[in-house]
């Protein structure tokens, strides 16, 4: 485990944006973009940095993946109790199979911005800028380890995502997206040899394709 790991995120990043003037940064993350079908979710959340005890409010949260389901659900209300916006976008995997994966992800993190209602400075995100808003934007590694705002974010977007899977696999009844949420799961790839692509698969993905020859 690296050290990073073993680290709890903090609010360096955003402390400096808000120094720089900028008040009100959203930190940024997605979940469900390895997944073979459902959409991207991605989740933008605007932390009351003034809070002096804003991180002991917060405590435990973290990276998404580093946390069981029960825990990311206790948390997500803790984060809806504590922030100042949490926006929500989407990208269908429709709209991954016409433009990519990288694409569909900045259009995901671009509407859950959006969802904030233009109330935000400065950007703080995992990985990817988002070239088509015009606001000041740090993307860094690990930023979901580092960062509590994105760590946060990067809890609102895997609830989200994992509870409509959880509510599609209702409809379409074999393929377990309860239980694996669409990534590339031995039952998954076994429900693809029987039942073949659903909707909500990402036909132009390669293990799919192989899966559906």
């Amino acid at each position: 485990m690296t050290a990073a790991r073993n680290s709890f995120p903090n609010l360096v990043q955003e402390l400096a944006l808000c120094s720089a003037g900028h008040r009100r940064v959203a930190g940024i993350d997605e979940a469900g973009r390895g997944a073979w079908a459902g959409p991207v979710c991605a989740a933008a959340v605007v932390l009351p940095l003034e809070q002096p005890d804003l991180c002991d409010c917060l405590a435990g949260v973290r990276d998404s993946k580093q946390l069981s389901p029960r825990q990311r659900a206790a948390l997500l209300e803790r984060i809806r109790q504590v922030a100042r916006g949490i926006g929500v976008g989407w990208a269908t995997p429709g709209e991954v199979d016409e433009a990519g994966i990288v694409a569909a992800t900045r259009w995901a993190m671009t509407r859950a911005v959006e969802r904030l209602g233009g109330q935000v400075d400065a950007l703080l995100l995992d990985h990817l800028r988002l070239p088509g808003i015009e606001l000041p934007q740090r993307a860094l590694p690990k930023a979901d380890v580092r960062c509590l705002s994105v760590a946060a974010a990067s809890i609102v977007a895997k609830v989200e995502r994992d509870r409509l899977m959880i509510a599609l696999d209702q409809d379409m009844v074999g393929y377990g997206f309860a239980r694996h949420k669409g990534y590339g799961t031995r039952q998954h790839r076994e429900a693809l040899a029987q039942l073949g692509p659903s909707p909500i698969h990402r036909r132009s993905w390669k293990p799919l394709q192989q899966q559906c020859r």
